[in-house]
């Protein structure tokens, strides 16, 4: 209680301060609605003259905060002519705390889209570019298309990058003064632009200020899962069909275990026989078989822990990912690790290839580039700890303009599911027949299919909004808060939808948000509560639960089934109890610790990535940007020599032998013959090093004078090669280390610290053999140039062949097609394009 209490004394205090500086703000107004509409625009003119002259982004960065009165109160007398509405005082306060980089928790409906537009407006004057970042791009759309109304009155330009632009369009959006953009495109874009091979392809300017609106979803939710750029692995995929049938064939308890509350699947030593009959093996866990033991466990998975419509859905013969934080499909984004080709067995549609990461990055990483974070939510209190450790961002709660009116309810806890929902329809229904509009929560797709049906049964009309018709999204939402008004809606309901209230709703009690179960994260149960009471509107909420809800599940709901049994309650009759309420919320906070702990763990291997990640990114830029490689092109040869020298030949030895070393040379360096033991024996190190490099400096001439003008481009390119071929498969086998390596555990050693040193050689071996191939094809490469080569020849020497990228965004360059033999719909385009035939060539 002491800490809470220290939390709550360090938020009154920042709230006072910033109070203080918003107070400053307001008593401008008068001043500067005296300016006319051109003397705003040389306001903003006179502040980018004075920012741009200062280089020094520390020193800019207190300009900026000097200047905030006065561009705050700009962008207030802006939001008025342009809006016809002014920021209140407690909007000005937020938009301070976002500037400051910390994170402003704000309730529903006070107006974060206005709040971000100061901050937004007062970091966009440094001219270094303000990315502005929503969860999904109909957001981005229709945020940056109204505000840019307010921008461009005040002087500023607005860009909006979405997966379907052009490169060209792309790089527009990226130099505007603001940019609009969602976290994945944002995270593709920093990766593309470190796979191309040359400047100009680049779309993005370096990271300087990221405001991140619904800042828990994006910065926690999405954090268990990296970004990955991919490319095709040819695999067979019969082992995911044996491993389906043998996965439909078992029994639980018999020949599998499975525990809910960490859901993992055992087999049993029943499930080992009959796999090894299945397979026609005799020792299972023999080392030859770990890819057998491998398919058989994802395919458990697919079976018992991933459910269809609750973790994903088919769609026109396609397995799409549902996100559990906000109940939307996720196109283009594939379970890893075979999982999702698991899925594609277990569902009966065409199991796609196995994909190669070529390039993968975690939000937590892509994030902490920036040179100032900031972030706005509803719910991010509960997470401070870990936006404080991950982050360094701290959680100011805002006060609300006005109090809030709405009532939550203890939460009514039945003994079935049978039960909770048959209670739900008969609150429905008599909430309905007064006419109070009703928002019902529920966690999965089935849920609100399932509560749909009921209530089709006794004749209550409804919407549904889920991740299958999520087109009529808007529609529904505008008509929620109208009288009479029932909608079913999945987490997608909870964040960034604003339900006003209809004519007379107000008197009958508000908006009636029914939750029909708790989610394992308090802040998706907050979000759903927060659609009512918005602006000091009036309002309600509970929550229904049972015994055999999946949290309950997994903690604890045994001892109160006995309690309820002992009491002889039967399922008609509830419990509300506080002492139960904080129980659930004791479980919510378990599975966050949990869910923490796993986040931690990912940052803490993506860690070791990201410095190698950093080495690899800053040598391919240092070669694409600077106009010679021939320095790093001499360094390579050196080095790879001289560990060449130190390898083969040991100077404790009169008579070495010198063969071996020849052969390396032969191989690597010089033509057959070139070099022969008279020429090196009896030398020292050194004087090998000296005999040898006068050779390779002649064969490095000559392929210069056959090359000629286009020499340097031939370096770049052979260089960008080997680096890219490398690191794709340093990625895989960093990957295939670290899904192991958890086992060392049980050998009482450190798996963090061993993939740690592993991953550290590793890495070492792979900047050896990087050298070592740029030696050989520098020296030994056989190229006919001739007068019209043009330089997009050359560009394809670097490129991976068909690069696709799992946030669906297609890389490889579609080639001509000519019609011939029928191909499926669903079947992939023969252009090669990577698309479905009927959304390529069969449209």
């Amino acid at each position: 209680m002491g800490f809470l209490s220290k939390l709550a004394d360090g938020n009154k205090k920042e709230v006072k301060r910033l109070g203080k500086i918003a107070d400053k703000v307001l008593a401008l107004e008068e001043d500067i609605s005296l300016l006319t509409d051109d003397e705003i625009k040389e306001k903003t003119k006179a502040f980018q003259e004075k920012l741009h002259a200062e280089e020094d982004v520390k020193k800019q960065n207190k300009m900026l905060d000097d200047i905030l009165p006065e561009a705050y109160a700009l962008v207030r007398e802006g939001a008025k002519r342009v809006f016809n509405m002014s920021p209140y005082r407690v909007q000005v306060m937020g938009g301070i705390a976002i500037h400051k980089g910390d994170i402003a928790e704000m309730r529903t409906g006070e107006g974060k889209t206005l709040t971000a537009t100061m901050p937004t407006y007062l970091n966009a004057l440094a001219g270094r570019g303000v990315h502005v970042i929503t969860v999904n791009e109909y957001l981005s759309s229709v945020q940056s298309e109204e505000m840019a109304e307010l921008y461009n009155f005040l002087g500023l330009t607005v860009g909006l990058n979405l997966n379907s632009k052009s490169t060209e369009e792309k790089r527009e959006a990226y130099a505007s003064d603001i940019t609009y953009s969602t976290n994945n495109e944002l995270g593709f874009d920093y990766l593309r632009d470190n796979m191309v091979n040359y400047a100009e392809e680049r779309v993005m300017r370096p990271l300087h200020f990221a405001i991140i609106d619904e800042v828990d979803s994006i910065l926690i939710d999405e954090a268990r899962t990296p970004l990955i750029i991919s490319g095709e692995a040819e695999k067979s995929t019969s082992l995911y069909t044996q491993a389906n049938v043998f996965a439909k064939m078992l029994k639980n308890e018999e020949d599998y275990n499975y525990d809910k509350k960490t859901k993992s699947v055992q087999l049993t030593e029943q499930g080992i026989d009959k796999a090894e009959r299945m397979f026609k093996i005799d020792n299972l866990y023999d080392v030859k078989n770990v890819e057998i033991i491998s398919h058989i466990n994802t395919a458990l998975r697919a079976h018992v822990t991933l459910q269809r419509d609750v973790d994903y859905m088919v769609h026109e013969g396609e397995v799409l990912i549902v996100d559990q934080f906000t109940g939307r499909t996720m196109p283009g984004r594939r379970f890893s690790e075979g999982l999702h080709q698991a899925i594609e067995a277990k569902e009966g549609v065409q199991i796609q290839n196995e994909s190669k990461t070529m390039a993968s990055i975690t939000f937590q990483n892509y994030f902490r580039m920036y040179n100032k974070l900031s972030g706005m939510t509803g719910t991010a209190k509960t997470e401070e700890e870990e936006f404080r450790n991950i982050y360094n961002m701290t959680v100011t709660q805002i006060p609300t303009n006005r109090p809030v009116q709405r009532v939550d309810k203890p939460d009514l806890i039945y003994i079935s599911q049978k039960g909770k929902f048959d209670a739900v329809v008969e609150d429905v229904i008599e909430k309905h027949k007064k006419g109070q509009p009703i928002l019902l929560g529920t966690v999965a797709v089935e849920t609100s299919e399932y509560i749909s049906n009921l209530l089709k049964k006794r004749g209550v009309r409804h919407d549904v909004l889920n991740a299958k018709n999520h087109e009529r999204e808007a529609d529904i939402v505008s008509k929620a808060g109208q009288k009479g008004a029932v909608t079913i809606a999945t987490n997608m309901a909870g964040r960034g939808t604003d339900i006003k209230l209809g004519e007379g709703v107000e008197e009958l009690g508000g908006l009636a948000v029914i939750g029909t179960e708790r989610h394992e994260s308090r802040r998706i149960d907050d979000q759903l509560r927060g659609r009512s009471g918005r602006q000091g509107d009036k309002g309600d909420s509970r929550f229904y639960l049972s015994l055999q809800d999946e949290l309950m599940v997994r903690f604890g709901s045994d001892r109160l089934q006995k309690m309820m049994n002992r009491l002889g309650m039967d399922d008609s009759t509830p419990i509300e109890s506080r002492m139960v309420s904080r129980a659930v919320e004791s479980a919510q906070k378990r599975v966050e610790g949990n869910n923490f702990d796993a986040r931690k763990r990912i940052l803490e291997y993506d860690d070791v990535l990201r410095k190698q990640r950093e080495i690899i990114y800053g040598e391919r830029n240092n070669i694409i940007d600077s106009e010679s490689s021939d320095e790093l092109v001499q360094g390579m040869l050196r080095s790879t020599l001289e560990t060449a020298i130190r390898y083969y030949i040991n100077e404790e030895e009169d008579d070495p032998d010198y063969e071996p070393f020849i052969n390396y040379v032969d191989d690597v360096f010089l033509s057959e013959g070139d070099l022969k033991v008279e020429d090196i024996r009896g030398k020292d190190n050194e004087d090998i090093f000296e005999v040898v490099w006068a050779k390779i400096e002649k064969v490095l001439e000559s392929q210069r004078s056959k090359i000629g003008e286009q020499f340097n481009e031939f370096e770049r390119m052979i260089l960008l090669r080997s680096i890219d071929a490398h690191w794709t498969d340093h990625i895989d086998t960093m990957d295939q280390l670290r899904q192991g390596i958890h086992l060392r555990s049980y050998g009482q050693q450190n798996p963090l610290r061993d993939y740690q040193n592993e991953g550290h050689q590793l890495f070492d071996d792979m900047m050896t053999a990087i050298e070592e191939d740029v030696s050989k094809y520098i020296l030994k490469s056989v190229i006919t140039v001739e007068d019209d080569v043009e330089r997009e020849k050359t560009k394809d020497l670097g490129k991976a062949e068909h690069v696709n990228a799992e946030d669906g965004k297609e890389k490889v360059k579609p080639q001509p097609y000519v019609k011939g033999e029928e191909v499926g719909r669903n079947d992939p385009c023969p252009c090669g394009s990577g698309k479905k035939y009927k959304n390529c060539h069969g449209a």
